[in-house]
């Protein structure tokens, strides 16, 4: 894949998101989304399951459902999110999943909103919605659906926008992690109040993977903050590298989806 058909893609993908989103708020306008979301009280602590299982000496992992990418095609063809999630929160007994992460992006994930649903009502695990939010519309839709975390990405908001949306999923009570690809978006990212700080080390210009990129920001990212690598996470050797470096939050998707049993998988790399 060429440098320009990488950085395209994800341009592309917030374009068809505002077009989703312009069409979804019509059927159900943003005063109608806002109550629903501020009706739904009960959200889990996702910033505290992450703390609980680093206070506890292990990793602390972010573990995706995922069924598909748009450069990957199809990951996982028997995908029932239920039975993923359980498998993820009983891992081999004593190592698993902090919280969990579900993909409901349609046209480029195959994901859907009821895959979360499914996901969360299945186990007690705090759930982040993983999506490309655009609108403050989402935000509201995240916690109507159940979300207790939603992401943002700096390189589709800009800081008005970020600090808007922020502002909205801290009063309906669910966690924000902010996924930053370079040191300019982690200096973006660190004005906002959230202690969540996702380091994707996918290069969004070429779509290579190195943990680099997250060794090479660590110094810039304050003690109270907790810092989620993301991407090319893959073996034993690479998770070793980065907690000898001090980094204990992981968000690991495809590496999971593969196994047949993602608990297991989860279990086996953490070791």
């Amino acid at each position: 894949m060429s440098a320009q058909m990488a950085s395209d893609i994800l341009q592309k993908i917030c374009e068809a998101k505002r077009e989703e989103v312009a069409a979804a708020s019509k059927r159900m306008p943003l005063a109608v989304m806002r109550a629903d979301a501020e009706s739904r009280v009960l959200t889990r602590d996702f910033v505290g399951s992450l703390r609980t299982k680093i206070a506890a000496g292990q990793a602390a992992v972010i573990a995706e459902i995922k069924k598909a990418s748009p450069s990957k095609g199809v990951i996982r063809a028997d995908f029932v999110p239920a039975d993923i999630a359980q498998s993820y929160a009983e891992g081999d007994g004593q190592i698993s999943a902090a919280c969990l992460s579900v993909l409901t992006d349609r046209q480029f994930f195959q994901g859907q909103p009821d895959y979360l649903k499914q996901a969360r009502a299945s186990c007690g695990l705090p759930v982040l919605r993983k999506d490309f939010m655009v609108d403050a519309w989402q935000i509201y839709e995240s916690r109507a659906m159940g979300a207790d975390c939603v992401l943002l990405i700096a390189a589709c908001l800009d800081d008005a926008q970020m600090a808007e949306m922020e502002a909205i999923a801290l009063q309906l009570g669910m966690a924000v992690l902010v996924e930053v690809h370079d040191g300019p978006e982690l200096e973006r990212a660190l004005r906002l109040k959230t202690p969540l700080v996702g380091i994707n080390n996918r290069n969004l210009r070429t779509f290579e993977v190195s943990l680099q990129t997250t060794l090479s920001l660590l110094a810039q990212v304050p003690a109270d903050r907790l810092l989620v690598t993301e991407s090319g996470i893959a073996t034993r050797e690479d998770v070793a590298t980065l907690r000898d470096r001090g980094v204990h939050a992981f968000l690991v998707g495809e590496t999971f989806m593969r196994a047949p049993l993602p608990g297991m998988a989860l279990a086996q790399l953490f070791a």
